[in-house]
């Protein structure tokens, strides 16, 4: 079991969530700001944890200002006005893949039109062409049947031989178990093997949403939330952490959205191996484009999930998936990272995400200053590398 490092070396303290600080703005004349919540407010005020009823009435409100100062009265006792970015490189090896995953846009089929590889050599002349600006590389891609067990070690032997300082956060809980059932290894054996050629943390990517009801509809060959929580709980026991992600905005329901809240919620009792959730919205195939999550629902999300997630260091915003503006504004519901320069992402790209395809620092910094919030450079286990107080 491993204690998540975001709390202590960032300042952050989760075990001030929820209690009053003297002088806080906790008397407040007007309770109207909270119509309907009122009893959420002193539950936040007193820091009793939410209840499954709790969160589907958070959901359920229509009074987004009195939610988004609930989630920023958390969002603050952890960690004050300090928000955080990193730079980073996103690199997506591979796009083929075994599975058929309604919702994905990104896979293809060997031989398929806009199907690709990247051999070692590709990948590793272009961290070495950039490595001064990459603090933390993030990896995934798809469940590719041809690649050898070398493959992978190589390659986290390779970024670390160019630079050892840079930390690796690859391969999410459905790669992991993809490998292990590929090349006949336990899910222990794999992480290890991971771990000892460089692996340092992994991303909260392929959890999508913990519905079985959703699962048989959307990505039925992928594995459900028992195992993929059983290999986030193997890997936090191995010391290494992640994060924790959830899909909205597709076919799921309020309460499907609870429910998968409170599951990582009680995975982060057992082992507070998670830095921080990524509420991420679903984006449609660009032929159906009549369902997305609106800004409402965007920030809806962020809210409950760092009021839900009471055990949670941190609450990525993340831009790329929700736009830079909304992104910004999250800042004021609950949020306290930008994730970062995500450069070169290509997933939600593929799904027609039409952001920017990158952040530079100093476009991060005005976005956090703006929101009246303090930019933080951090590196990839949330210590402070640079304050623009």
């Amino acid at each position: 079991m491993i204690q998540s490092n975001g709390s202590r070396e960032s300042g952050s303290n989760l075990t001030t969530i929820g209690r009053p600080v003297a002088g806080e703005m906790l008397e407040l004349r007007d309770m109207d700001a909270f119509a309907g919540l009122e009893d959420i407010f002193e539950k936040v005020r007193t820091g009793e944890r939410l209840t499954r009823d709790d969160g589907l009435r958070l959901y359920n409100t229509n009074n987004l200002l009195g939610l988004g100062y609930l989630a920023n009265m958390v969002r603050e006792k952890i960690n004050g006005s300090n928000t955080y970015f990193v730079k980073n490189y996103y690199l997506n090896y591979t796009n083929i893949c075994e599975l058929d995953c309604k919702f994905c846009s990104f896979y293809r089929k060997e031989g398929q039109e806009g199907a690709f590889l990247m051999s070692l050599d590709e990948i590793f002349k272009t961290v070495a062409s950039d490595k001064d600006n990459i603090t933390e590389m993030h990896m995934v891609g798809g469940l590719h049947q041809g690649l050898s067990y070398d493959y992978y070690l190589d390659l986290l032997r390779g970024i670390k031989k160019i630079d050892p300082r840079i930390h690796i956060k690859a391969f999410t809980a459905v790669e992991i178990d993809f490998f292990a059932r590929l090349y006949g290894f336990t899910v222990e054996r794999v992480l290890l093997d991971f771990k000892a050629a460089g692996l340092d943390a992994m991303p909260g990517g392929g959890a999508e949403i913990f519905s079985e009801r959703v699962r048989a509809k959307m990505f039925a060959d992928k594995i459900g939330a028992d195992e993929w929580i059983s290999v986030i709980k193997t890997a936090h026991r191995l010391g290494i952490p992640s994060n924790a992600t959830m899909l909205y905005g597709h076919m799921e329901k309020i309460e499907e959205r609870v429910d998968h809240l409170i599951r990582l919620r009680e995975v982060q009792d057992e082992t507070m191996g998670f830095f921080a959730f990524i509420p991420l919205a679903y984006h449609p195939h660009v032929e159906d484009s009549t369902q997305w999550a609106t800004g409402v629902d965007n920030l809806k999300s962020i809210a409950v999930s760092r009021l839900m997630l009471d055990n949670f260091p941190h609450i990525k915003a993340y831009w790329i998936s929700m736009g830079p503006k909304v992104a910004q504004v999250s800042l004021g519901f609950g949020a306290d990272d930008l994730d970062g320069t995500v450069r070169d992402e290509r997933v939600f790209r593929m799904a027609g995400a039409s952001t920017e395809t990158s952040l530079t620092k100093r476009q991060l910094v005005k976005l956090i200053k703006d929101a009246g919030r303090i930019p933080i450079e951090r590196d990839a286990l949330y210590n402070t590398l640079e304050s623009f107080a």
